[in-house]
């Protein structure tokens, strides 16, 4: 399957306290996505669901969690729960069809 390729870096900023993190180097893999993360993003953005940060986080984490499922639709792990994301996503995508 094609992919989109994509560097995802996460960086720690402060602690559950609010203390900064000077000592925690950055998390930086490389995935892919069927998607074009970016254009799906500006989607849930223009829903209106969330605001900017949260639609992105959303968005992100969503099309990141999805590509493994999906890429590894066998195995047991995600046997029961595929179904649900489904059904999530029909929901999520009649949502933002609502708000267009």
């Amino acid at each position: 399957m094609k992919q989109h390729r994509y560097r995802i870096s996460v960086e720690r900023l402060a602690d559950a306290n609010g203390k900064p993190s000077l000592y925690a180097a950055p998390l930086v893999f490389e995935a892919g996505n069927h998607d074009d993360v970016f254009a799906i993003v500006e989607h849930i953005r223009n829903g209106h669901l969330f605001d900017a940060e949260t639609s992105a986080a959303f968005a992100v984490g969503l099309k990141l969690f999805g590509e493994v499922m999906l890429e590894n639709r066998a195995h047991p792990l995600f046997a029961e729960f595929a179904p649900h994301f489904l059904d999530f996503m029909k929901t999520l995508k009649s949502s933002l069809a609502a708000t267009q």
